[in-house]
């Protein structure tokens, strides 16, 4: 039993930091770019930091995934969003769209700079090298993960928000009404609709083909830049 709970500790371990820095580099990134484009709400609401306390939601980033971990190792949760003003942005249409952007960005860049770190774990000590390869790991797979997810163009996730920048108002503002209903779209269609496909027997799988696909696609240049070879 003390077996199994200190295994869960360090499993546990594994995942906390590399989710921490990934939600805060994500939120303080879009603070950042709106700030710099001309809306400085998220900086007086101190929320362009690298303080993760500062970006946490208690249920979405504590308690959620906390629960989920502990029933089967799933992880699914979320942040605190950022306010923007995207009327203050110097120029709303364009903007908006590098400040939503900047989101998954910030991810890709967190995912490399995880991978880089692997080589360095030669100048660690053999129980330390093994935590930070474990951390480091779960540290790209969590990035990336965030990254693709936020990048679907659904509001209010970032891709949606992207969408509505780029598309042509007659698609944009039809888009843009889906915000009040889109995470409940987005948990309806990744989760709800795939226990759904089960019951009656269909492969109604969206989070695989949606984010499992592409993950998977983009892996392997970053483990090709930790100097690993995928099995």
């Amino acid at each position: 039993m003390t077996g199994d709970f200190t295994a869960l500790l360090y499993d546990a371990s594994t995942w906390v930091l590399p989710v921490l820095f990934a939600i805060t580099l994500h939120e303080a990134s879009h603070g950042y770019v709106a700030w710099r484009l001309g809306d400085d709400t998220a900086y007086r609401l101190g929320r362009v930091t690298f303080n993760p306390l500062k970006h946490v939601d208690p249920f979405g980033t504590v308690v959620l995934p906390a629960l989920l971990f502990m029933a089967g190792g799933f992880l699914f949760g979320w942040a605190k969003p950022v306010p923007v003003n995207f009327g203050r942005l110097n120029q709303p249409r364009r903007d908006m769209v590098l400040v939503a952007a900047a989101g998954p960005a910030s991810n890709l860049v967190l995912a490399a700079v995880s991978a880089l770190g692997f080589h360095l774990l030669p100048f660690a000590s053999e129980t330390l090298g093994t935590w930070l390869a474990d951390a480091l790991g779960k540290s790209i797979l969590i990035n990336l993960v965030l990254a693709v997810l936020n990048m679907l163009p659904l509001p209010p996730l970032d891709g949606g928000r992207v969408a509505v920048g780029l598309l042509p108002r007659a698609l944009a503002l039809p888009l843009a009404r889906l915000e009040r209903w889109g995470l409940l779209i987005l948990i309806g269609g990744l989760f709800l609709l795939p226990m759904l496909g089960r019951q009656i027997g269909l492969d109604l799988d969206l989070f695989h083909w949606l984010i499992g696909v592409p993950v998977n696609w983009l892996l392997p240049f970053f483990a090709a830049m930790a100097g690993l070879e995928l099995g």
